[in-house]
Formats: structure tokens, C-alpha cells, sequence
């Protein structure tokens, strides 16, 4: 494992920011899209753009829209930038994903939003020129929460796709364990490598409810469905200390954001921090070995 940060960002006011996506390349500028909110609430989450100035800093660019969601992420389909996150419960309605499509960040505009209670929706362009979607039933269908996939002919059939109906990945976790896909990416003509969180709970001998939440991935053959054992990339303790949002709760926490891959066989992962932090770590690239 390589170097390991914490990355700062500025014009964020009182906000935490934290559950990134990797950095992208929009009109020229690397961006990067976080969850921001208060340190003690989750009712005013927003996702924010941000990019980097010459000190090293991630500033919040205020010219760029904001959007009231959590834990963004960001795909290409077509040459289309697609956008989503998690819109927050609102009364007694559970949180879902929304989509939004656009040529660039200025452009998006909301175009489909996922069923009920369902997050870690991520869609992918594939060799064949459909559009992949990993989905995270619950309940009765997924458990805890089961990675699902299935395919579209477009993107714009992403609304009234029953995602519901998508093929689970079997085997991946047991009954007390859970996961999603946060990001995904092309290897091959069949295979994807996907990048995601695996999850499961505990007590400490105070009876204090705690979540562990690892970076893990995982391949993928999208023809056949039939996917590779999930291995673990990245825990809490590979990154610098920091503040958690609620501890002890919280402490173990990291959410996987997306990877640069730098071309020399290592990749940068970018993922939130104990739902206060950004954090980067330098690794090889897990889809070589």
C-alpha cells in the first residue's frame, strides 16, 4: 500500500465533506464531487463541486450548481456526463437515487430516479453499446443489501427500467454483511472491474452499535453475470486519523468514492472517511492481480 492523505478543501464554511467521487475531467478542469453537510445532522446534505488550486487545496467552485443529495457519483454514457446521488427521506418517504444527464455540470438536468429505498445504483457504457446497471435491492429481495445487474439498450430507458428485476450477484455476503458498487469501469470486452463497500455491524463492550465499512472489488463478466470473490482493498486504518462524524459509531468507516488509474500500474482510490473525511491512497491497480 502507498501513500495515504486526507485531502482539504476550501469554501465549505462550517460543512464536513466527505463520500467523493474520484476526480474527473470536465471543460478542461479536473473536478471533484462530495457529500457535504453539518457535522451533527443529515438533513441539509448537499453535493458540492470542487477543484484543486496550486496550494494543494480542493476549493468549492460557487459558479457550478449544487444539488440536494448524498454520496455522488459520476459515468459517461454516449458523451454524456450522467450525475446522481441519494435524495435524502423526506417525511415518511424513504431516500432514492436520482439521475441527471447533461454535455457538462452546467448542462444536467434530472431525467430518471430509482425505486425506493434503493441506493448504489451506478450504470456503465459497455463494449457492446448497451448501458450496464448494478443495483442494491433490499428487504425482501437483497437482505441487508445484494449487489444486483442487468442491462439497457440506452440510457433513456434508465426511467422505466424495472431494477428491481436485475440478476443478484450470489454469494457475495452472508445475512449479517451487506455492499453496493460505487463505481464501475471497463477491463476487457466482457469483463467490468468493479469498485465498491462491503459492510457489516458490532458492539463494543459498552453495547455502542458500530459500522465497519471496507473498500473492496470485485470483476465481473457482464455477459454471463458470473463474478469473481470480492476482495477487500482498503480499511480505516490505512489512511491518517481523523474526526468521525458520530464515534464510536462511525470510526471504522470508508466508503469507496471511484480510482485514477495512472497508467504505471498503480491507481489512486479517493473514498469518504468516517462520514466526515475525504481520504487517497496510492495501491496497485487490484484489477491487474
Amino acid at each position: 500500500m502507498g501513500k495515504a492523505e486526507i485531502l482539504r478543501f476550501g469554501n465549505v464554511g462550517y460543512r464536513d465533506v466527505y463520500n467523493p467521487t474520484a476526480p474527473f475531467v470536465d471543460n478542461g478542469i479536473t473536478y471533484i464531487a462530495a457529500r457535504t453537510e453539518s457535522r451533527e445532522v443529515e438533513t441539509d446534505s448537499q453535493v458540492w463541486f470542487f477543484k484543486e488550486e496550486n496550494d494543494g487545496v480542493w476549493y468549492h467552485d460557487p459558479v457550478l450548481p449544487t444539488f440536494p443529495l448524498q454520496d455522488p457519483f459520476i459515468a459517461r454514457v454516449n458523451h454524456e456526463l450522467v450525475f446522481g446521488g441519494v435524495r435524502f427521506p423526506v417525511g415518511n418517504r424513504s431516500w432514492r437515487t436520482d439521475f441527471y444527464r447533461g454535455k457538462d455540470i452546467s448542462d444536467l438536468e434530472k431525467f430518471a430516479e430509482g425505486p425506493l429505498g434503493m441506493k448504489d445504483i451506478r450504470i456503465i457504457e459497455l463494449p457492446n453499446g448497451e448501458v450496464g446497471v448494478f443495483t442494491r435491492p433490499m428487504g425482501e429481495i437483497g437482505g441487508r443489501g445484494t449487489i444486483g445487474f442487468m442491462t439497457i439498450n440506452s440510457l433513456d430507458l434508465l426511467g422505466n427500467a424495472d431494477l428491481m428485476s436485475a440478476d443478484l450477484i450470489k454469494g457475495q455476503f452472508t445475512e449479517e454483511e451487506w455492499g453496493g458498487v460505487n463505481a464501475a469501469y471497463v477491463l476487457n470486452d466482457k469483463e467490468l472491474g468493479v469498485l465498491g463497500h462491503f459492510a457489516h455491524f458490532s458492539e463494543d463492550e459498552n453495547g455502542n452499535l458500530l459500522k465497519h465499512y471496507y473498500a473492496m472489488v470485485f470483476k465481473i463478466n457482464y455477459l454471463t453475470r458470473k463474478a469473481s470473490p470480492i476482495k477487500i482493498i482498503a480499511k480505516r486504518k490505512d489512511f491518517p486519523p481523523g474526526e468521525a462524524k458520530r464515534s464510536p459509531e462511525l470510526d471504522d468507516v470508508v466508503l469507496s468514492g471511484g480510482f485514477v488509474f495512472l497508467g504505471d500500474g498503480n491507481v489512486e482510490l479517493y473514498v469518504g472517511l468516517s462520514d466526515a473525511r475525504v481520504g487517497k491512497i496510492v495501491m496497485k491497480n487490484p484489477f491487474l492481480e
